[in-house]
């Protein structure tokens, strides 16, 4: 095998006092990212579905060539150019036409599923990184375990100098950088339902064919909702993070549901009280950075955290309504007005995501938050990043998603019960950001919107815009007289709370 080179980052900047949060499919783009990293902040991409997008940009042609001047950049060209080969269509669809799909997450994984993961998350990391020398880190899901080695791959061979995970417990990726780091082949555990000691394998050097130099290790930061799992998760080398983000209920997206019995208001959203809240001098004490997230989208927001012994926020909402993100821009125009006029309403629903957490939806017209919508969208899983592997008496294992045709959900031993309510989030997330999938028959995939509820905070800056603003505005904003590039050094360890 042939032994190739690679160039990456030697120095090691001071801590961010914002991190850009990673959000749905692509809202997190590589565009938002770039521009936060270029500000001296953190700037995280989506990790979710990057083989999906990768695939429908090249086949809507690629239009500025970025994707393709990322492949270009690939350590490996030859491995680049087969995914090149078989999705890039130089005139993009016709009208119409639909996206020829992706192999589909399963633990024993086919070739080009793992080609196209690696390749999603290096051209999503390496087109954020390029041109400056700011920080960019990528955002996983912990549910969407299946895809965690290749996806993480391939954002390290792209630089990738933070991974941050949420969306569950994610005991097992600190080990899972360690080795990727060098390389390592790699048997990485994946829970499933009625099964046990089950693995996605990985071998970079012979998915690659070629024998790679070690590549530096991200920071990682476990997002938390309780100090309790912060705690957890320090006790050993294997499992220890570098830093937290501790994430409370008013976040965007996904949350982790309300501890105890689960109560509703009037209108079916789950009720959080104070043992939902993390004791954040608890996770000071750890003596690990950490970041607050949820509603912290304010310049007092930020003071307030950093006299809590933070390093600093993280922030979703404003990034998500700047030009530079994912956001289909008539959406995002959407909610913008609704915003000024004060129609904006985010709910959290409790039973619209088939992960089973509560999830963050904007009650906005021609989105699946309208019930009619809802109901007239053939229930299909064609997508299935969000499907659970389930080990049948037989031994083997099937994927089942709730929001699957409720036959098919039943088959496979789920409840009835599960599937009322659910939203096909695979593919409405997709349709956030301008590449839902039109099918054969002529039926266009809707979206379905997520934002955070502090809508009040995401008011305030829009008063000092008349139309959008970008993610410097944003910063320029939360960091007060500081300059957008501020960061701040915590290598001594956080400050004590109440000193």
């Amino acid at each position: 095998m042939t032994t190739l080179s690679l160039t990456v980052p030697s120095s090691c900047p001071p801590l961010p006092r914002v991190i850009q949060g990673g959000m749905g499919m692509a809202v997190s783009s590589w565009h938002l990212a770039s521009a936060v990293a270029h500000a001296g902040q953190l700037g995280l991409v989506s990790g979710t579905a990057l083989d999906l997008v990768l695939a429908r940009r090249l086949q809507n042609g690629d239009r500025d060539g970025a994707v393709r001047r990322a492949l270009a950049a690939f350590p490996v060209p030859r491995f680049a150019q087969r995914v090149i080969s078989r999705y890039f269509r130089p005139e993009g669809r016709s009208e119409g036409q639909p996206y020829a799909p992706v192999p589909r997450l399963a633990l024993r994984q086919t070739r080009l599923a793992q080609e196209l993961m690696v390749l999603g998350s290096f051209v999503e990391v390496w087109l954020a990184k390029e041109g400056h020398d700011g920080r960019v880190g990528i955002n996983f899901l912990e549910k969407i375990q299946m895809a965690a080695p290749a996806a993480a791959y391939g954002s390290m061979l792209a630089g990738a100098d933070y991974v941050v995970t949420g969306a569950g417990i994610p005991r097992d990726v600190p080990h899972l950088l360690d080795q990727l780091a060098e390389h390592e082949r790699v048997e990485f555990p994946v829970t499933v339902v009625g099964g046990s000691n089950h693995t996605v394998d990985f071998d970079p050097e012979s998915l690659l064919g070629e024998s790679l130099p070690a590549v530096p290790r991200p920071t990682f930061l476990a997002i938390v909702s309780a100090h309790a799992l912060a705690e957890h998760l320090v006790r050993e080398d294997r499992t220890r993070p570098d830093g937290f983000v501790v994430e409370g209920p008013p976040a965007g997206g996904h949350n982790a549901p309300p501890r105890g019995r689960l109560t509703l208001d009037e209108v079916g959203q789950p009720v959080f009280g104070p043992r939902d809240q993390a004791d954040v001098s608890k996770v000071a004490a750890l003596g690990l950075p950490f970041w607050i997230a949820g509603a912290q989208g304010t310049p007092e927001a930020l003071v307030a955290a950093r006299e809590a012994g933070a390093a600093g926020v993280q922030v979703g909402t404003l990034f998500a309504l700047a030009t530079e993100s994912g956001l289909d821009p008539a959406l995002r125009d959407d909610v913008l007005n609704r915003l000024r006029d004060g129609t904006l309403d985010v709910r959290t629903e409790a039973l619209t995501s088939p992960t089973g957490f509560p999830f963050k939806v904007a009650q906005l017209p021609g989105t699946l938050a309208d019930a009619g919508l809802t109901a007239a969208r053939p229930r299909l899983c064609d997508l299935g990043y969000l499907r659970t592997p389930v080990q049948k008496d037989d031994g083997k294992v099937a994927y089942r998603c709730p929001a699957e045709p409720v036959h098919m959900y039943e088959r496979k031993g789920g409840a009835v019960a599960d599937t009322v309510g659910r939203s096909c989030l695979c593919n409405s997330l997709a349709a956030n950001v301008g590449l839902g999938q039109t099918r054969a028959d002529g039926y266009v995939e809707p979206p379905l919107v997520t934002l955070g509820v502090d809508v009040a905070n995401a008011s305030r800056l829009a008063e000092r815009h008349e139309g959008s603003w970008s993610a410097r505005d944003a910063l320029d904003w939360l960091l007060g007289d500081e300059p957008a590039g501020g960061v701040t050094d915590l290598t001594a360890g956080p400050a004590v709370i109440g000193s």
